[in-house]
């Protein structure tokens, strides 16, 4: 595999923890709530910022079949998240069996509690960078091309998406709540092809994917 073509992906990698790493120690817990809004940040300190506050599985989405990673939760009430996802296309749909990797960055403005086990988070949104391994695709056009044939790469995809979630919680010691969500997607390929051919429907511009989310509780 030719590790140049994370070359994007890893720079956001790398910032990430530094970012982290930067913000100032505060208050182990945030607990100025909103009526409606319950969520509660319990903050790592120093080093410990860098343990993954959540697992999380999407089907399709343009990453691939089937994806799975880690992801880290911050803001005053979590609204940042940022996960990295490995995910797996089957031979079937390609010329062989392809791995995927993805950046991908959400922003949860409100979270809406009904009770103490079930919330909605009624909108957020976010994108993400999703790169394919495999000789057949390329992040720069090949020479065997006319200059500025393909004037894209197809190894590199950005996207940008809305969605919603459902979490359940259950407050144990290993598990704060279990998340269901759906989202749609489109990358810029696909606006442009839509802005350039009236004939393409949404169906063909627009992607579904769901999911799942398991947010992990602070160790004590």
């Amino acid at each position: 595999m030719n590790w140049s073509i994370f070359k994007y992906l890893l720079t956001l990698l790398l910032a990430f923890p530094v970012n982290l790493l930067a913000i100032t120690d505060e208050p182990q817990e945030v607990s100025d709530t909103k009526r409606w809004d319950k969520r509660i940040h319990l903050r790592y300190e120093g080093w410990e910022r860098m343990k993954p506050t959540h697992v999380k599985m999407q089907y399709a989405g343009g990453m691939g079949v089937l994806s799975t990673g880690v992801g880290w939760d911050y803001g005053k009430r979590r609204q940042w998240e940022t996960d990295v996802l490995l995910g797996y296309l089957p031979a079937k749909y390609a010329s062989d069996f392809l791995l995927t990797l993805t950046v991908k960055q959400n922003y949860i403005p409100w979270s809406m509690s009904f009770d103490k086990h079930w919330a909605l988070e009624p909108f957020y949104c976010g994108m993400y960078l999703t790169t394919i391994a495999g000789e057949e695709f390329w992040e720069k056009e090949p020479g065997r091309y006319p200059n500025r044939y393909y004037n894209f790469s197809t190894k590199i995809r950005p996207y940008i998406f809305i969605g919603q979630r459902m979490n359940f919680n259950l407050k144990n010691s290993i598990v704060q709540h279990i998340s269901l969500f759906y989202e749609v997607s489109t990358c810029e390929l696909y606006i442009i092809s839509k802005a350039t051919n009236r004939s393409l429907t949404m169906r063909d511009v627009l992607r579904f994917s769901f999911g799942a989310k398991v947010q992990l509780f602070k160790n004590k």
